[in-house]
């Protein structure tokens, strides 16, 4: 009897020692991160160009938002531009549970206003590198972006080690406004944004002033804000460097001279590691690799980066790998490198197909899909202006969110017919310009049954101009996906998808379609929302390059006022 009530004493405690745990546990690791935006325009000189650029507390490239996997993220955003609406994407931030803070203009929410204030609030429910930018307009290529860096619970580590973590933005930069981009983007004629004029590595790049027909103070060389950027380093040590690109058009490569980098994250998921001397990086993606300070510690080394995939007009970006002692603008001997032939599509497909899960991380995606859709990518002359389509037809996104919509039952605010799931694949020729007379611009949506698999096949074809086909990133929100293959030419339903990978697919979030070619993507839509899915060239995107997936809309909760007042929201916050 007696060591029967000590028993019971014994687990009482130990019960009571548990949850007290559990509440402490749940207590220190999920915590919740404010952050207060001021996003204006402010005079800068990324590249010893004058220009205004989209900051964030003045800042371009805007803070970076650090949390652990399970926190909250919190940020009051108030828009202080004066003529000028604002939204923000959390790129890579699946965003479960809170669809509407997704910060996609149109799809999700409306657009902030002059003089407005928005409260972000998500869960960030898994370690990784993530980034932040502008889902308005044009803005990207007005500077406001940023990293999201997530990690790992307490006593988590990864399957790598290093002994320092550094962050690495890519960017390209124009000095002409994203007004002037967008207007000639939608104008008879037609009037192209053009090749970016620097290449920016944390927000510094170099433009040459001399070469410039500028008034006077317009570029200034000697300004401190254009100094590259150095990344300093101690002999002998390890590094992880995440490496990320939001350009808003160029493909880049990226190589830090004379050291082997190993490429051990994409988007969030661990790769099984490979080694590269050069990592090419399109828009929306993100990379760690390590990097080892292993070489003659007496000098300094070139950070390059060059554009890839268009034949670049754009100046070599550079930064400085810094050996410790050494100054940390000691400019290196050497001439800096000039990356890979940028027609080089064979090199950029065999990096792609190189990155797989994992093999203590694999997720296994679902053997079979119950739905294929077929995306043909094209470009169009609709009403006489240059769009970008998908299955003829191109996106035009309306004055009231899809997701308002939907949750609302409004009918009359977007086309309600299907878009088609395939194209002619029979008669198309991928190879040829075609006319394509039955493109249309508008903004039906694809309704996908809640928790099925869907595969989506990208299939390039040529653009209006001869023997021309670009490389195009998709990015889908709300989701990660499976990489299931890569292929040339016109995707075979019947025989291609024999050579999926099902063993082991890396799950990213965004991908390349390279040109003439195909790319296979297995979703599981299994997050309530609506969702948008676009090659994230923002011109492309500008221009229609996009669609909308809908699932599980019943399952979603009551919409904030917040994310209202445009298009058929006005009422709904001022009956």
């Amino acid at each position: 009897m007696v060591e029967t009530q000590q028993c019971r004493r014994i687990f009482i405690s130990l019960l009571a020692f548990c949850i007290f745990y559990s509440i402490n546990v749940l207590t220190v690791e999920a915590k919740t991160h404010y952050h207060v935006w001021d996003v204006k325009y402010t005079y800068k000189f990324p590249d010893c160009y004058k220009k205004l650029a989209i900051t964030i507390n003045g800042e371009s490239p805007g803070p970076t938002i650090y949390a652990q996997q399970g926190d909250t993220v919190v940020v009051r955003l108030t828009n202080t531009m004066l003529t000028e609406n604002v939204a923000v994407h959390w790129h890579g931030i699946r965003q479960y549970g809170t669809p509407w803070h997704d910060g996609t203009d149109a799809v999700t929410q409306c657009a902030i206003m002059p003089g407005e204030t928005l409260d972000y609030k998500f869960v960030v429910d898994r370690a990784g590198t993530y980034l932040y930018h502008a889902h308005y307009g044009m803005q990207i290529s007005a500077g406001l972006y940023g990293f999201i860096i997530v990690k790992l619970p307490d006593r988590v580590s990864e399957p790598f080690a290093y002994d320092h973590d550094h962050t690495i933005l890519l960017k390209d930069w124009y000095h002409g406004s994203t007004y002037e981009e967008a207007v000639g983007l939608a104008s008879i004629p037609f009037k192209w944004v053009g090749e970016p004029q620097s290449l920016l590595i944390n927000g510094r790049g170099r433009f040459n002033c001399s070469a410039a027909d500028t008034a006077s103070g317009v570029c200034n060389a000697t300004n401190s804000d254009c100094s590259p950027y150095s990344l300093t380093v101690v002999p002998g040590k390890t590094y992880r460097l995440r490496i990320a690109s939001l350009t808003s058009l160029s493909a880049l490569s990226f190589e830090i001279e004379g050291h082997n980098m190993t490429v051990v994250e994409a988007d969030g998921s661990f790769v099984e590691p490979f080694v590269t001397k050069n990592l090419y990086i399109n828009s929306g993606e993100t990379y760690s690799v390590i990097v080892k300070a292993d070489q003659d510690s007496k000098r300094n080394y070139w950070i390059t980066t060059n554009v890839v995939g268009r034949k670049p007009s754009t100046p070599t970006g550079l930064g400085i790998f810094n050996y410790h002692p050494n100054h940390h603008y000691k400019y290196p001997t050497t001439e800096p490198t000039t990356g890979p032939f940028w027609n080089d599509t064979a090199s950029k497909l065999a990096q792609s197909r190189a990155i797989k899960a994992h093999h203590d991380y694999v997720t296994a995606p679902p053997p079979t899909s119950d739905r294929v859709i077929v995306l043909l990518n094209t470009q169009n002359l609709v009403n006489g202006i240059y769009r970008w389509s998908l299955n003829n037809i191109s996106l035009s996104l309306p004055l009231t969110p899809f997701l308002v919509s939907l949750k609302h039952n409004f009918t009359d605010t977007f086309d309600q017919n299907p878009p088609p799931d395939t194209y002619d694949v029979e008669n198309y020729d991928i190879y040829s310009v075609a006319e394509n007379k039955n493109a249309t611009s508008s903004n039906p949506i694809y309704r996908i049954d809640f928790n099925t698999t869907v595969d989506i096949i990208l299939q390039n074809a040529n653009t209006m101009s001869n023997a021309t086909s670009e490389t195009h990133p998709w990015h889908l929100h709300g989701h990660d996906f499976w990489i299931l293959g890569y292929g040339d030419g016109k995707f075979n339903i019947t025989k291609d998808p024999k050579s999926y990978n099902l063993a082991n697919p890396i799950m990213r979030n965004t991908v390349p379609l390279y040109p003439y070619g195909w790319t296979a993507l297995r979703f599981r839509a299994d997050n309530p929302g609506v969702w948008l899915f676009h090659c994230h060239i923002e011109s492309h995107f500008y221009m229609g390059m996009g669609v909308v997936f809908e699932a599980g809309i019943d399952k979603v909760g009551n919409l904030p006022k917040s994310i209202m007042g445009c298009g058929k929201t006005k009422h709904m916050i001022n009956p």
